[in-house]
């Protein structure tokens, strides 16, 4: 593995590696979010209620969080090339049924393939700057991918609405599904094969390292927060944040998706604050990540209740915050992965990936059904009432899993 690391020049690297499955990442966060700009064309063209809009984008989720698991031993055995080539030539499938798609249970079979191939968009990109990045220069190209998600949901928003206005939804989804059969290709012509090494990890493997995790006082004292927030965020920000923006505040469509195009540059600038933060924390001051954590996370959690209140739930620093760190709790990742070793280090957080993603799964449908316990309003939209029950409701459980957290680090010492 040292060997192909040095046979690659970065010009190499950059190219070969990083520029693929950065593409991908960019490709799977930008069809994770669309829907948020892509909302009220279904609900005109298909008719449908809060709950169907809700369980058909949440569809996705579930798709990306059930192929978890066997997704860390394809990658083991057969390389992120293969996997990740593979695995997006199912998401362009689930992305032509969707701009085919005449009723709402086919659109949501369309998005849960769309997810499942879209699974490893991330993974697979580490496994690769695993493989074939110099180590000092992994925090980079990490940060490389992550960047390019955020690009990603950037395009999801005003870019992506400008082209459904002028194309339609349909058309829209057929262009993005065309670039990701090209970018698959890209993937399996460009990238090296990957080197071999150790054996791969077996199924049984896989279920006894799981049992373990599950099993392990320290994840079940961690996990609950990061599900919340992580899937409460990925939840709202991918759908219901622009039809709040709509219902609640009045803006009309054009101005929804600038907002929407900044609260995804405020994701991306709180993505690398936060691990920066938490950097200079641990190095300079010797403050753990968990410390640091917990403090953006009371910054989320206030944002999150400033929303509920009219006089300042239009204010654009609450918006900003609210997404610069809702998904600050990836902190923990490092951490899980430093509890468990190198052993278990990527079952533990694919195990964590699954609860995550089954969770935005959750939220995302449930909010939908919440909404539809009000009547809708005359435009259309839901009544500003239902989002804040909803939105009432949600804050309760991170705080409740937050307190969780509170209390168990109080009794155990993590590793970080």
């Amino acid at each position: 593995m040292t060997e192909r690391r040095a046979d690659l020049t970065f010009a190499r690297l950059a190219s070969t590696v990083l520029a693929p499955f950065a593409a991908g990442y960019f490709m799977a966060y930008l069809f994770r979010s669309v829907n948020a700009v892509v909302a009220p064309d279904l609900v005109r063209d298909l008719g449908l209620t809060a709950t169907g809009l809700g369980f058909l984008t949440a569809a996705y989720f579930f798709g990306y969080g059930a192929w978890q698991l066997p997704l860390g031993v394809l990658l083991d055995r057969y390389g992120p090339r293969r996997v990740q080539a593979g695995m997006f030539l199912v998401s362009g499938l689930g992305g032509l049924l969707f701009a085919l798609g005449r009723d709402e249970t086919t659109l949501a079979i369309a998005r849960g393939v769309i997810g499942l191939g879209f699974a490893g968009g991330l993974m697979s990109s580490f496994k690769a700057i695993v493989i074939w990045v110099p180590r000092a220069r992994v925090p980079l190209a990490n940060g490389c991918i992550m960047a390019c998600g955020g690009v990603g949901a950037f395009v999801a928003s005003a870019p992506a609405d400008f082209l459904i206005q002028l194309i339609g939804w349909r058309w829209t989804i057929a262009i993005l599904t065309a670039v990701t059969f090209a970018i698959a290709a890209a993937i399996f012509t460009i990238v090296p094969e990957k080197p071999g090494s150790t054996p791969p990890i077996t199924w049984r493997d896989q279920v006894r390292g799981l049992a373990r995790i599950y099993s392990d006082s320290f994840f079940w004292r961690v996990a609950p927060l990061a599900t919340a927030h992580c899937g409460f965020h990925l939840a709202f920000q991918t759908l219901w944040a622009g039809l709040w923006v709509r219902d609640v505040l009045g803006f009309e469509r054009d101005s929804v998706a600038i907002r929407l195009a900044l609260l995804a540059i405020a994701f991306v600038a709180g993505s690398l604050l936060g691990g920066a933060i938490a950097d200079v924390a641990r190095r300079r001051f010797g403050i753990g990540v968990l410390n640091v954590m917990k403090a953006l996370v009371v910054v989320f959690m206030l944002s999150h209740l400033a929303l509920l209140f009219e006089a300042t739930r239009s204010n654009m620093i609450v918006w900003l915050l609210f997404c610069a760190f809702g998904q600050v709790t990836i902190l923990v990742y490092p951490v899980i992965s430093e509890h468990f070793g190198p052993a278990l280090a990527g079952r533990a957080n694919t195990g964590l990936n699954l609860m995550v993603f089954l969770t935005a799964f959750a939220f995302q449908s449930v909010f939908g059904a919440i909404l539809d316990l009000w009547p809708r309003m005359a435009a259309g939209g839901s009544d500003p009432a239902a989002y804040d029950r909803a939105l009432t409701i949600f804050l309760a459980i991170e705080a409740a899993t937050f307190l969780w957290f509170l209390v168990g680090m109080a009794k155990e010492k993590p590793a970080a």
